[in-house]
């Protein structure tokens, strides 16, 4: 067991920091004192609807209705309701800047294939794979699903989802097919965005095999849009209705983005995955 810290931040640096920043916060808006990050903790427990209110202030929350209360049930864990009343939209929040800052950037396992995207490019590219979508049928609680590593295309196909008011699961490309049906058979997704390769292991793994047996046992025929992982042109025609990125994701001006109002209770729903680059 180690005694010790393996490493410590600067007191410049914890000053500097957001949740020195929120504590500050905290204390003006309660009267309340939150010396340390224990304190804080404990309110978080003790006070469930007076520090997630703290919160949302702080973070700034878009929303184009307020709540009518932070949580119905503070004593239901799990199944309260968060926020009730609310309508905003997750990838509307995540979306809010469209500057030169960078919002995402890329390596892979090998370090060979890097990609930085702006918070504007990656606006612009959410906005172009969400038109695809709606062009698609996409509509507010239908499932969009991805078979696909850790990488931007992965972050936009969610976001582009979750604009629409979509539901977004995925699973890593190392399940095995009767492991992804396990997730996607049930949800009945209507888009399925694919990887044609991923790295694993200094190791580089086909996928398109896996995706045509996916789609052999899903019953809800979704659409497949293939992302080329490795940088060349997989051709998609042995999978059924299957679309190339490129081909899907529209040109052109930047289309209007927008952004379905829903409940935060159903922004968008996750699955974990595992890292594989």
């Amino acid at each position: 067991m180690v005694d010790t810290p393996l490493w410590r931040p600067s007191e410049d640096r914890i000053a500097a920091s957001q949740l020195t920043a929120f504590m500050r916060r905290a204390q003006e808006r309660t009267g309340r004192r939150f010396p340390d990050y224990d304190t804080l903790h404990a309110w978080s427990v003790s006070d469930p609807a007076a520090f997630w209110a703290a919160v949302w202030d702080f973070v700034g929350i878009v929303a184009s209705q307020p709540y009518d209360r932070v949580i119905d049930d503070p004593m239901k864990m799990p199944g309260a309701a968060w926020f009730p009343g609310a309508r905003l939209n997750f990838a509307e929040n995540l979306l809010r800047h469209r500057d030169r800052r960078p919002a995402i950037i890329f390596r892979d396992e090998t370090m060979t294939r890097s990609r930085r995207l702006t918070h504007a490019e990656l606006y612009d590219e959410v906005a172009r794979i969400a038109q695809a979508l709606r062009e698609s049928g996409i509509k507010e609680g239908d499932r969009v699903v991805g078979l696909m590593p850790n990488g931007p295309e992965t972050v936009i196909a969610m976001l582009a989802a979750a604009s629409l008011g979509a539901i977004w699961s995925s699973c890593s490309p190392e399940f095995g097919v009767r492991g992804v049906l396990d997730r996607f058979a049930r949800i009945e997704p209507k888009v399925l965005f694919a990887t044609d390769t991923y790295h694993y292991g200094g190791k580089t793994f086909d996928c398109l095999d896996k995706v045509a047996g996916i789609l052999a046992d899903l019953s809800s025929r979704p659409k497949v849009v293939v992302i080329p992982h490795n940088g060349e042109r997989p051709d998609p025609s042995p999978l059924p209705g299957a679309a190339h990125w490129n081909d899907f994701r529209p040109g052109g001006a930047t289309p209007a983005l927008e952004f379905a109002q829903i409940s935060p209770a159903r922004t968008c729903s996750f699955t974990s995955q595992r890292a594989a680059g």
